[in-house]
């Protein structure tokens, strides 16, 4: 029996976002090189993709591409590009019949520009999907996240476009990248490592968090409904308690 059948459909997160740890470390376990392992990653994306669409969640974010890995080996950077102009030109396809529309959050303008002018395509192509919401973190950090939304702020406080008594949560929020999309509650990291390495610093205030062994090219259906689970088993307060709740 599969772990989904256990799954309370009336209690699902409503965005999961996941840190995709462990490929070259998986790779090099194996006696292969670091891209064999995000080769192999790519295929637990589409199997998650898949158990993900099957509950039916509204929201999935994966950190693909931080900006710090810019400062991987260059061989390595360049076989990331190169795979991930491969992987969205296949998964479009897949993406359009189950209804899963792509959006991207980062520095976008860093990208190869075959790769930022395949990502444009597939996004214009799935825009107007109305199931699950893709979004791909890529040449992306929190750090600078912010930092673009402190400056756009206090642009339009320079050019009297607003008041600074004005500035709140809400207005920082939609100043961010992820604007109209709510906040993770689940927050997934495979490859053992217990961190958020500069992800969704504003967003993840509230998120679940779980923590797995599992490398990210061994991470699949089963795994992600185990994570599904364990985040029903959690008792999500807000800063109330528990009598409250009741």
């Amino acid at each position: 029996m599969s772990l989904i059948d256990k799954i309370d459909r009336s209690r699902l997160p409503e965005h999961v976002a996941i840190i995709m740890d462990g490929n070259g470390r998986w790779a090099k376990a194996q006696g292969h090189p670091r891209s064999y392992g995000h080769q192999e990653g790519v295929v637990s994306v589409h199997k998650i993709m898949d158990a993900v669409t099957q509950l039916g969640l509204r929201y999935l974010t994966l950190y693909t591409f931080s900006t710090e890995n810019w400062n991987r080996p260059e061989e390595e950077v360049q076989a990331l590009m190169s795979l991930m102009v491969t992987a969205i030109h296949q998964e479009t396809p897949n993406m359009m019949k189950k209804n899963v529309r792509l959006v991207a959050i980062g520095d976008l303008s860093r990208l190869r520009p075959d790769a930022y002018a395949t990502l444009q395509e597939c996004m214009a192509t799935t825009a107007g999907n109305t199931g699950t919401t893709l979004v791909l973190a890529l040449s992306y950090s929190a750090r600078w996240e912010i930092t673009e939304a402190v400056r756009q702020i206090a642009r339009e406080v320079s050019e009297g476009q607003l008041r600074v008594d004005e500035i709140s949560e809400a207005m920082v929020t939609n100043h961010l990248t992820t604007k109209g999309i709510p906040d993770p509650d689940l927050l997934i990291r495979t490859g053992g490592e217990q961190r958020i390495s500069n992800f969704l610093l504003w967003q993840l205030s509230y998120a679940e968090f779980y923590f797995t062994e599992v490398f990210w090219p061994e991470f699949r259906e089963e795994a992600f409904y185990e994570a599904i689970l364990y985040y029903q088993r959690r008792e999500r307060r807000f800063g109330k308690t528990s009598e409250q709740l009741i």
